[in-house]
């Protein structure tokens, strides 16, 4: 690989949206840094892929964005690992339900330091590295940063941060880093894990679609490419959803 070949850091980037992206700007050239928390054996066997592809153009980096512990050795790595930097996609994200009833401080913390915290002190450490290249920060918001979703208060007042933060930064960071923004409406049904959802309930979300259908992870990484090789768009949230966001009430 040339040293001169961009270099892109996603985190949460082991699988889903994360993953096509990577595989999308690997294929245009670049060189990737798969971060993963719990997912490893899925990050190892992607960078696997990709190397075969094309020799040392790919790295995995593990870490817990929750633990600012291990954020010095992240930041470093991610500036070691080639030595250059272009690309920051801060992706990885918590989401589950909140009702308010219920809702508690460890909650408050895990969604606002997955979705807000680390983006933010991420996009503070790598800043001067991105600055070397005219580099771009994309943040990984959501259609409901503005039209909340019922029972994920605390995770929809963090998105909302976290597209106020893009705005902010986009000021602050230019003229040497742009920063912008992707708003994904329906993509993928959440996991189980975090969001069980029945047949009527897809169906439901399916008909507030002018388009009627989901998205792909293919319509993120082209929103990603696109604002990439944007030169002139700064501080822009793109909504990729389908149309659902001016379809009313966007409710679950």
């Amino acid at each position: 690989m040339s040293c001169t070949s961009p270099v892109a850091f996603i985190t949460g980037s082991a699988k889903r949206l994360g993953r096509a992206m990577i595989e999308t700007l690997h294929q245009q050239g670049y060189r990737v840094i798969i971060h993963c928390n719990q997912s490893r054996d899925e990050a190892d066997t992607l960078a696997n892929q990709l190397n075969q592809q094309r020799s040392q153009s790919a790295v995995v980096l593990q870490a817990n964005l929750l633990d600012e512990a291990g954020w010095p050795a992240l930041f470093a790595a991610v500036k070691t690992s080639f030595n250059r930097l272009d690309v920051l996609v801060n992706n990885a994200s918590g989401f589950y339900p909140t009702p308010l009833h219920s809702a508690t401080d460890a909650q408050w913390q895990d969604l606002f330091g997955s979705n807000v915290k680390a983006p933010y002190f991420l996009s503070q450490a790598l800043a001067p590295e991105l600055a070397k290249q005219q580099g771009v920060i994309v943040n990984m918001v959501d259609i409901h940063a503005e039209k909340p979703l019922p029972q994920h208060s605390i995770y929809c007042m963090a998105k909302a941060a976290l597209l106020m933060m893009t705005k902010a930064l986009a000021q602050e960071l230019a003229p040497q880093v742009r920063v912008n923004a992707i708003a994904p409406g329906a993509i993928l049904w959440p996991p189980p894990q975090s969001v069980s959802l029945q047949e009527q309930d897809k169906a439901a979300i399916l008909a507030q679609i002018p388009l009627q259908q989901l998205g792909t992870p293919q319509d993120i990484a082209q929103a990603l490419l696109f604002l990439l090789q944007s030169p002139y768009i700064n501080g822009h949230i793109l909504t990729v959803d389908g149309g659902r966001s001016i379809s009313g009430s966007a409710k679950a």
